[in-house]
């Protein structure tokens, strides 16, 4: 492994949980996509996320959704 890659997964792990699972995420997004796609989807996701938490989403089990799908 070079010295760079080592440090750079070095400061990786400074990251919380969640940021360390959010940087996977957007290092392929930089390789295989449009990052402006990109942040648009998680913009909707941690605005969807956001409702849930604060109770504005009814929320279906699983075994619902898939029988009505």
């Amino acid at each position: 492994m070079s010295s760079q890659l080592e440090s750079v997964e070095a400061e990786a792990m400074k990251l919380t949980a969640e940021e360390r699972a959010q940087l996977p995420d957007r290092l392929i997004a930089r390789l295989f996509g449009d990052a402006e796609i990109e942040d648009a989807w998680e913009a909707g996701v941690e605005r969807r996320i956001a409702e849930i938490e604060a109770g504005r989403s009814t929320l279906i089990p699983a075994s619902e959704a898939i029988a009505r799908a």
